[in-house]
């Protein structure tokens, strides 16, 4: 297969990068660099990968890549994820997340590609989980508490609205939260990454609020394996991509602490706007419909990690 992958220059979007190479796709990544890494690519582009720098907002780049892409498939994972960003700047946030999720869509829909992958968000789409039913469906209702989910939510009404008018064959998949190889603790990492840093370089690591905040842990490379997954079905719509099990952020912290033989003593910080304080998704769906389930269990995955990190510093 013929595979673009925007954002591949990423976490997420180079180790699936890798998978589909493994697999033997032709595999072009448009990314502008801006926070994905060209050496996360380094093996990508010795294996055949080509790079396109560019800008998913930029109309001319997008069409750049898809010629020389050809794509059958469209991996889209570029985005701005930065919550406190989408809080501060909610305009930019919109242009990326929605702006370049548009230009995609019009290129695939010329292209006439047979697939594209959304990559949504499992947590900040649905808002805050105090209080309501956990893990949540995806019919749950979507009550975003920063613009970011509220950009990622109106970009998931785009690519069906694409489906509905052009007979686009589209997915959005909405992510819990990701940690894995190469998540940087320097950018806007999640808080396996931060904690990882932080405890190799021998610094406290930062906690914001009171530390019992919960999310749905995933490991990258379940989340790779759901896009292969979705990637080979005509199933359409929105799925949860998660364990359905929470998290606290204590709990991580002591997790990888103990993976290095390390005390967890935080310095804490204030509570961030616009972050949740509960949530954990229900992929049921997903195991249904894609024959897809979360294989790698929290514990073994935080140690992958934390080894990974280790030897990788």
């Amino acid at each position: 297969m013929r595979s673009l992958v925007t954002g591949g220059a990423g976490f997420i979007g180079s180790n699936l990068v890798d998978a589909l190479l493994e697999r033997g796709d032709e595999v072009v990544v448009l990314d502008d660099l801006s926070s994905g890494r060209a050496a996360n690519l380094d093996a990508a582009l010795a294996a055949g990968a080509t790079l396109v720098e560019g800008d998913i907002a930029d109309p001319a780049a997008v069409d750049a890549a898809f010629a020389d892409a050809s794509p059958e498939l469209v991996f889209h994972l570029a985005a701005q994820i930065d919550v406190r960003r989408s809080v501060s700047d909610p305009v930019f946030d919109l242009g990326l997340n929605v702006g370049g999720t548009i230009n995609l869509l019009e290129a695939a829909v010329r292209a006439e590609a047979e697939r594209f992958l959304f990559t949504s968000t499992g947590g900040a789409i649905y808002g805050e989980g105090e209080g309501r039913d956990l893990p949540l469906g995806e019919d749950a209702e979507r009550r975003p508490d920063a613009p970011y989910g509220q950009s990622k939510l109106a970009a998931e009404g785009y690519v069906d609205l694409y489906a509905r008018l052009h007979g686009l064959s589209a997915v959005a998949l909405r992510l819990g939260n990701v940690y894995g190889p190469r998540q940087d603790p320097h950018g806007e990492a999640g808080v396996v990454a931060i904690f990882c840093g932080a405890l190799l370089d021998g610094t406290a690591p930062k906690v914001f609020g009171d530390g019992k905040q919960t999310r749905d842990y995933i490991h990258v490379d379940d989340v790779v394996a759901a896009f292969l997954a979705a990637a080979g079905s005509e199933a359409t719509g929105a799925f949860n991509i998660g364990t359905g099990r929470e998290a606290d952020v204590f709990a991580v912290g002591q997790a990888i602490a103990a993976a290095y033989d390390a005390e967890f003593s935080p310095d804490m910080a204030p509570a961030r706007a616009g972050e949740v304080q509960r949530i954990a998704i229900d992929s049921g769906r997903a195991a249904a419909e894609l024959g897809w389930r979360a294989e790698i269990g929290l514990e073994d995955g935080l140690a992958r990690t934390a080894r990974w990190a280790r030897d990788a510093g």
